[in-house]
């Protein structure tokens, strides 16, 4: 670095801890290791960080949720074991929400809570590995979540990917055809809007993913973890459009997760959904049968793949969540308003970064300006992001690079805005400024 004495971080600490932490490179940790790595140095220094790396809620979580939770630990659900395929009134309240919010009907039966959507997404990969020998790979439309090729690889299942930054609009016909048609993908799995890049895919990409899905006969698991945080519409009014675009008006051979820790601020609980379609949910495979006895595709995930990964989601959580769906079902929560500030946050942070030097890598949903939203990235001169992210810990700002994420912009930075309160903006600013002045 240009100027190791004067960085807002005591450049030897920074050197030291990263020597300790035995990563071979910084830019290429995961977000744990990260975490860890800024916490050892914060503690060392004294100093504290822009924390971006982490996707974490940084609202308090809505108290008629943690007030229906208590209720339920009272009445002695804590002892019992919960239904593996859920409390029925959040059943109920799932598929109301996907009614209201989706305009997408679907039975009950199809609405599951999971341990996250981590326990979905993980679910989805054991079951359709198990429905065609011939299908035995998942196709990430990247950038995507790290965490989910991890669990791939914990599962020795095959995946492969792509960077959708050049194949938006009806390019993406054609790329997405030459994975497919090839007879071996089993499951198509993208976030919208999407972590890391916070593009959102328009009904015209929603449309081909649907169109090919059914024409080569693979799943469509949509991770919808960042549910109505596309703040340049309001989604927010149930029963009413505009509503969350979603793959589901354009094929029945879908699964759906559905978040509670970004726009419930409820993380903590590990508690989301997953919806599968109530056409997938009843086809049936000779596979099933054979491996299980039963062919129905929802049966099974529910009381062969479910059951064996927890035997369940935490019976009081259940209750919080329900009690969270029902007030915004009814219209006495606007969850939308809530978390509006995230990209209010956004707005402000990737200003303070513009003028200083930096670039946004992702910046347009095909024609239009990216929205403002829990994460954005970027990029400074023609640092490798790999490089940027280790130089600008000596700043004291974290974040992960692009590079773990299957982004094919090996220039850029993801930064999560969560975690970064207002009071910090000033702060922030002097930092970057004093990078750029270090780096011109």
């Amino acid at each position: 670095m240009k100027n190791n004495k004067n960085t807002p971080i005591d450049f030897s600490i920074v050197q030291e801890k990263i020597k300790a932490s035995g990563l071979k490179s910084v830019g290429k940790a995961s977000i744990r290791e990260l975490v860890r790595l800024i916490n050892e140095i914060e503690d060392s220094s004294g100093e504290k960080f822009i924390r971006m790396e982490m996707g974490v809620p940084g609202l308090t979580p809505p108290e008629v949720g943690t007030n229906a939770e208590i209720k339920a630990l009272k009445a002695g659900v804590a002892a019992k074991y919960p239904m593996i395929d859920g409390v029925a009134h959040l059943k109920d309240e799932i598929s109301l929400f996907v009614k209201n919010f989706l305009n997408i009907e679907v039975s009950r039966e199809g609405c599951i809570p999971t341990v996250g959507s981590m326990q979905g997404g993980f679910a989805s990969f054991l079951m359709s590995s198990k429905l065609n020998p011939k299908k035995d790979t998942v196709l990430f439309i990247d950038p995507g979540f790290p965490v989910q090729k991890q669990q791939l690889d914990v599962l020795e299942l095959k995946y492969e990917t792509f960077d959708v930054y050049n194949y938006r609009g009806e390019l993406l016909r054609e790329k997405l055809e030459n994975f497919l048609s090839k007879g071996h993908i089993s499951s198509i799995l993208y976030s919208n809007p999407n972590n890391p890049s916070w593009i959102c895919f328009t009904d015209t990409e929603l449309k081909i993913i649907g169109e090919l899905a059914d024409k080569y006969d693979a799943i469509v698991v949509e991770d919808l973890a960042y549910f109505a945080m596309d703040f340049r519409k309001d989604y927010s009014i149930p029963g009413q459009a505009p509503y969350q675009p979603t793959v589901a008006n354009y094929t029945d051979n879908w699964m759906l997760l559905i978040s509670s820790s970004k726009s419930f601020s409820y993380a903590g609980q590990r508690v989301g959904m997953m919806i599968i379609s109530n056409q997938l949910y009843a086809r049936k495979y000779d596979t099933l049968e054979a491996k299980f006895g039963k062919a129905e595709f929802g049966y099974n995930m529910i009381y062969k793949v479910l059951y064996s990964l927890s035997s369940g989601v935490t019976h009081s959580a259940q209750y919080g969540l329900a009690a969270m769906l029902k007030a915004v079902n009814n219209g006495s929560y606007n969850f939308v308003a809530e978390i509006r500030e995230y990209g209010e946050r956004a707005k402000i942070m990737k200003k303070l970064f513009t003028d200083n030097g930096f670039s946004i890598v992702y910046d347009k949903d095909e024609d239009q300006p990216l929205a403002d939203g829990f994460y954005f990235t970027y990029s400074y001169k023609d640092m490798s992001g790999i490089d940027l992210l280790e130089e600008m810990i000596y700043y004291g700002i974290s974040a992960i690079s692009l590079s773990i994420t299957g982004s094919e912009r090996s220039e850029g930075i993801r930064a999560c805005v969560s975690q970064t309160q207002r009071s910090q903006f000033d702060d922030l600013e002097k930092r970057l400024k004093l990078f750029n002045e270090h780096h011109s």
